[in-house]
């Protein structure tokens, strides 16, 4: 039984460490900190990937029933979705559009961070007045129209020249404030901003601190730019020969699918990339109904991850997507901290099966 405090706790530092897509360095920096401190080798490749490696009994190219066993390797993406500066007005207004699948209204009006080349800026995400009457142009987002984020703009106060020191320019990358983004507990929920995908990189860290002797090599990897088409985990899908790829992400808890909030992890079928391996999948159910555990399975529609990208691309031969239930998916994102443990344990014990080919 894991200790949910404990658990809660390095999600928390983890959602902490900003990390919009394609400035990652922050998180990089304290990811690089921890696997050192668990005493496993860890680097950085060209893509920005944070890659922990944990040998196995029978390593890349070691022979197993007469047959080559090669690396497996599990991903959670590092990247969070936020906004991306497209112009600087008059008066410290900044202009921003979408990183990743972000929707102003999800946010609201209120502190968001800037993150510039040498400082990082508060400012406020802005929608204009209520009141106001059929004159003003935001008046249609009060009744009729749905607000984007060319309706919204970021206010800072400084002048040109205060923004161009401190790095804020056309490409600098806007998330939520960071004194907006400490999760919270729900008894045995966590909930906070980007659970997607930061829960994921502490089932990483975990597996770093307890998985100890695998079966093959495992290639722990917190990987780069995800939300903006898996460029990481191309990357080193690309250069790396993996027997099995499996891709750690939150699932959507909606209606139109049958799930339920709880411990019980999802395993994907299918998303808007393609199936996932049936064989893979039936690994890990095994290894699930030898924990004695619950585990779901669906198929989604508005999804991908870092396994089904790269499998669709060749990259891979048998990828898996293995997740917990989370409401409010690219929101203020509630999951259960067993489900979250339980994906441990799972993957635990994937690596540590010599399963029969």
């Amino acid at each position: 039984m894991w200790d949910y405090d404990r658990l809660f706790e390095i999600i928390e530092e983890l959602v902490m460490h900003h990390s919009p897509s394609g400035a990652e360095a922050e998180i990089n920096k304290l990811l690089m900190q921890r696997f050192a401190a668990l005493g496993v080798e860890v680097w950085c490749d060209r893509a920005d990937n944070i890659i922990a490696k944990i040998p196995g009994k029978n390593p890349d190219g070691a022979m197993s029933n007469d047959k080559p066993l090669r690396a497996y390797a599990i991903t959670a993406h590092k990247d969070e979705i936020g906004a991306i500066v497209k112009t600087l007005g008059d008066g410290g207004r900044v202009e921003v559009r979408k990183l990743g699948g972000s929707f102003p209204w999800v946010y609201g009006e209120g502190v968001v961070d800037l993150i510039g080349d040498n400082e990082t800026i508060s400012g406020i995400l802005s929608f204009g007045s209520r009141h106001v009457s059929h004159e003003s142009p935001q008046k249609v987002h009060q009744e009729d129209t749905t607000l984007k984020w060319e309706n919204a703009w970021i206010e800072t106060k400084l002048t040109s020249a205060e923004l161009e020191a401190a790095g804020i320019r056309p490409g600098t990358k806007m998330v939520i404030g960071k004194h907006r983004k400490r999760p919270i507990r729900l008894k045995d929920h966590i909930a906070g901003y980007t659970l997607d995908n930061k829960a994921s990189v502490a089932i990483l860290l975990a597996l770093a601190e307890n998985l100890k002797q695998p079966v093959v090599d495992v290639y722990l990897v917190a990987s780069a730019k995800e939300e903006v088409g898996a460029i990481g985990a191309l990357f080193f899908t690309q250069n790396q020969r993996l027997d099995a790829l499996i891709a750690l992400e939150i699932c959507p808890l909606s209606e139109e699918y049958p799930l339920k909030d709880g411990e019980s992890p999802v395993l994907l079928s299918q998303d808007a990339y393609g199936i996932y391996d049936e064989g893979l999948n039936g690994q890990l159910r095994h290894c699930a109904k030898q924990l004695d555990m619950p585990m779901q399975l669906t198929i989604l529609s508005q999804f991908g991850s870092d396994a089904s990208i790269a499998m669709k691309f060749g990259h891979v031969g048998r990828a898996a997507c293995l997740a917990f239930p989370t409401q409010n998916t690219h929101g203020y994102e509630i999951a259960h901290l067993g489900a979250i443990a339980n994906c441990i344990d799972l993957l635990k014990a994937f690596c540590e099966t010599e399963f029969e080919e």
